[in-house]
């Protein structure tokens, strides 16, 4: 893969939903790299976090879901480079900040000392009060005696008044005592964090030496922002502030003058932590914290030109999701009649995503309709452009809706499990229709399945999900033929096509573990046959099998026993290509290099 273009860079990446008053967290800390042209089959059991991961590139998150860590960085070179006009207000809003942060950087003179003191102000906070840790820990209880309380409040909605007036009785009681154990424990912590504050200020030598020090490193502090700013800085400054118009030049005037004073503090806060503004990798992140940033390239009299940085796990003006879903990446949705509006026609709904992304003319994209239309298969496409949905099988419904997803060709195209509505005979002509269309539209696909026939007929790399994480990554041929994670092997041992006459069909016992939980150790350990006792107390790391393989389990280390894979999956080389028609699944890689 090192010859071939990142597309788009996952890194650390963390999904979180508050549910009832909860955080579940559905992704935890993944990385990964998406290659120009390549197939990628991400799958797992449901709830493994399949779909929510590739929802957070496309902006279609739920609204209760956020990205809590790590970046997604999208590497589209069209969709980066950007002009911005310089005008009056241009030059306006760019000297103004350019003479606000030349203000601000007095106080990258003095940013250690300002360290200091509020490492000072920290410990006195500390010795005042709960501790960080302290404060989590009783957090942690009284939301637990919460959840508990709502859960048998809901309860005590569902019985029957009639029949059930005893339990609605005890059901009260026990939601009072709920109520009393809350209420006392909030008590207590605040009587224990008051008399941790009365005795600090009663320790007469502590506070002598807090004053005394904080009034020395506030005048120390004091001195420094009166000196003189390196010249080094005031022309970063006037880089940064060329920087800050060109991150804001695509937004309406309210929005810019909103993002340009946002920007500012941002930076302000920056210089007075003393944060390196000349790394690119902290820079990028100050922006991040209000909108894109857009790297300063060069500029003419009449325009400023820059590249921006596209971190998709930051976009936080829905404009900017127009630019990127739909024209850049598209998704195939599993039901092609939820896809579809059913009271528009099919032309229409083509056309309209047409004219919404691409500069034409109602009848230009009419014929661009058109010939989407004939090359995902639908017949006498003239005749059938003004029916509607309901008018069209399910197969062809979701020809439309790939129609639909490559009307802008995009450079990432997300199906979503787009077979599993279908029957089997229109699932093979849809995968190869997406295949073939893939040559054409040059599109790099991101295929969500439950199905590993599926993947070994589409795929070139395979990253297996757990618990919302990736447990194993690698080619089809490694995956399939040479898996290393034990759940790697259980989802092969449970496929039916692999099942011998006359013996039972493998399960996987036990169920996938609760996301609202901190997961200890292995989050696969409890249903792991295999389990090692370092499973139960400590995350393995994701290790390196060859240059495109990756598992994350502890039998990898050295020092862990010899235990080879399940029987039923050993040399299966010969059963998935005949149960699968694999020959192009598994050597793909080798007939693409030749």
């Amino acid at each position: 893969m090192e010859d071939k273009k990142v597309l788009l860079s996952i890194k650390d990446l963390e999904v979180k939903f508050r549910v009832r008053g909860r955080i579940l967290t559905a992704i935890r800390g993944i990385s990964l790299d998406i290659y120009e042209n390549e197939s990628i089959a991400i799958v797992g059991e449901s709830g493994s976090g399949k779909s929510v991961f590739t929802k957070t590139f496309a902006g279609m998150l739920d609204s209760n879901g956020f990205i809590d860590n790590g970046s997604i960085i999208f590497s589209d070179d069209e969709l980066a480079d950007t002009v911005v006009k310089i005008d009056s207000l241009a030059n306006s809003l760019m000297s103004k900040a350019k003479h606000k942060l030349d203000e601000y950087s007095h106080l990258e003179l003095g940013a250690a000392t300002y360290q200091k003191i509020l490492v000072l102000e920290s410990e006195k906070k500390e010795k005042s009060g709960l501790s960080s840790a302290e404060l989590e820990a009783q957090d942690a209880e009284i939301r637990e005696l919460q959840h508990q309380r709502t859960d048998l409040f809901n309860l005590k909605q569902t019985y029957d008044p009639a029949k059930e007036k005893d339990k609605i009785r005890q059901a009260a009681k026990d939601i009072k005592e709920y109520d009393a154990k809350i209420k006392a424990l909030t008590k207590r912590n605040e009587q224990v964090a008051r008399e941790k504050k009365h005795n600090v200020e009663a320790d007469a030598a502590y506070m002598k030496h807090y004053h005394e020090e904080s009034a020395r490193l506030k005048a120390q502090y004091e001195q420094e922002i009166k000196g003189t700013v390196p010249e080094k800085a005031l022309k970063r400054n006037e880089i940064l502030a060329k920087e800050i118009y060109l991150s804001v030049g695509r937004y309406g005037l309210k929005k810019r003058i909103q993002f340009t004073n946002k920007l500012l503090e941002a930076l302000k806060k920056a210089m007075e932590l003393g944060v390196d503004l000349d790394d690119e990798a902290q820079r990028n992140a100050v922006f991040d914290n209000v909108t894109f940033r857009v790297r300063y390239l060069d500029e003419t009299p009449e325009k400023l030109h820059g590249t921006c940085i596209l971190n998709l796990a930051n976009v936080r003006y829905s404009k900017d999701w127009s630019q990127i879903r739909g024209r850049r990446i598209a998704t195939v949705f599993q039901d092609p009649m939820t896809s579809l509006n059913p009271i528009i026609t099919i032309g229409k709904q083509i056309t309209s995503i047409i004219l919404k992304h691409q500069d034409c003319t109602e009848a230009e994209a009419r014929q661009r309709a058109l010939e989407l239309m004939h090359k995902v298969g639908i017949p006498n496409a003239a005749a059938r452009f003004d029916d509607y949905p309901f008018q069209y099988s399910g197969g062809m419904r979701q020809r439309i809706v790939i129609a639909i997803a490559l009307s802008c060709q995009p450079k990432i195209l997300i199906c979503d499990e787009p077979t599993t509505a279908l029957d089997v005979t229109i699932q093979a002509q849809i995968l190869q229709l997406i295949k073939d269309l893939q040559k054409e539209f040059q599109y790099t696909i991101v295929f969500i399945t439950h199905d590993l026939g599926v993947v070994a007929n589409v795929a070139d790399r395979v990253a297996v999900l757990y618990a919302g994480q990736i447990i194993e990554l690698g080619t089809v041929r490694e995956v399939f033929y040479d898996p290393k994670h034990p759940y790697t092997w259980a989802l092969l041992s449970s496929l039916p096509q692999l099942a011998q006459k006359n013996t039972k069909l493998y399960s996987i016992t036990g169920t996938p573990p609760s996301l609202y939980n901190q997961i200890v150790g292995d989050a696969f350990a409890p249903r792991n046959p295999y389990c090692l006792k370092i499973d139960t107390l400590e995350e393995p790391p994701l290790f390196q099998v060859s240059e495109t393989h990756f598992a994350k389990t502890w039998l990898l280390d050295p020092r862990s026993p010899k235990i080879e894979k399940p029987e039923g999956i050993q040399n299966i080389h010969e059963k998935l290509m005949e149960a699968f028609n694999i020959e192009g699944g598994a050597d793909r890689e080798s007939r693409k290099s030749k």
